[in-house]
């Protein structure tokens, strides 16, 4: 593997599993996690992942960083379940047309736990994964196109550049006297003509970027050849197997305990 590890991410077992086998175990987590809507099963599989997360080598900070998003959203969705959810038992807050009862509330928590345990190990699975390595294996492996992966590696690779061609926007405009002022209204045209203009710039590059791969052969129909051999290891037979694990302890908690809630039913 060829992961790029940053500080506050650091070599660790699951750094090192193949990105194919920890997006399989994520799938697998996710789509048991999906044909049901209870507290049990989403409790159980968070708190399975949470015993796994010391081993993905991301530190507290960023992990807090990294999955902010995740518990924003769940966040998010808990208030409006709560608020606009089907109502059922007793009514513990109303205004209006708008009430909050016993069971909206334990939807809306049921809904907060399935957002952070599909959300978390996603973010952290990818956060450790190479993306080089992710779409080796996607070509290799799970045997998807060669154009489609190697287009999305290089449109992922540019997202840094974009991230400092929009810090270098700011820094001209600035330097010219037209970052600052203007109150709320000018915040929003400055934060229109920045992102016009780093639209023109990513239309420039990728054009450029696509003109390169297609003189290197990107585009060609013959059969790639790969810099390095993508394979599956016991390590990777492991972390799919404690992706179904996690899925079927979760699925097993939840029958047991009769909260178990197709969602098609």
């Amino acid at each position: 593997m060829s992961l790029v590890l940053t500080p506050d991410i650091r070599s660790s077992r699951i750094a090192a599993v193949n990105p194919v086998a920890k997006l399989a175990a994520a799938l697998l987590i996710s789509l048991t996690l999906v044909l049901t809507i209870d507290w049990v099963s989403a409790g159980v599989a968070l708190a399975l992942e949470a015993v796994l997360l010391p081993f993905a080598g991301v530190s507290a900070r960023q992990f807090w960083l990294r999955t902010a998003p995740v518990w924003i959203a769940a966040a998010a969705a808990a208030v409006a379940t709560a608020l606009y959810g089907a109502d059922s038992g007793a009514v513990l807050w109303g205004l209006g047309p708008v009430t909050v009862t016993e069971g909206s509330l334990a939807l809306a928590g049921a809904i907060a736990l399935r957002v952070l345990a599909i959300g978390i190990p996603g973010v952290i699975l990818f956060a450790t994964s190479d993306p080089t390595d992710l779409a080796d294996g996607l070509a290799q492996l799970v045997h998807l196109p060669a154009r489609f992966v190697l287009g999305a590696l290089a449109a992922l690779r540019l997202v840094g550049l974009f991230i400092d061609d929009w810090r270098a926007l700011g820094r001209a405009r600035r330097a010219r006297g037209i970052g600052d002022g203007g109150g709320p209204i000018g915040a929003i045209g400055r934060l229109g003509s920045r992102s016009f203009a780093l639209l023109v710039l990513s239309l420039r590059r990728g054009s450029k970027l696509a003109t390169a791969m297609e003189a290197k052969g990107f585009g060609g129909p013959a059969p790639r050849t790969w810099a390095r051999k993508s394979r599956f290891t016991r390590r990777d037979i492991t972390m799919i197997a404690l992706g179904a694990a996690i899925a079927a302890f979760a699925t097993t908690a939840a029958v047991l305990a009769g909260s178990w809630s197709f969602v098609v039913s």
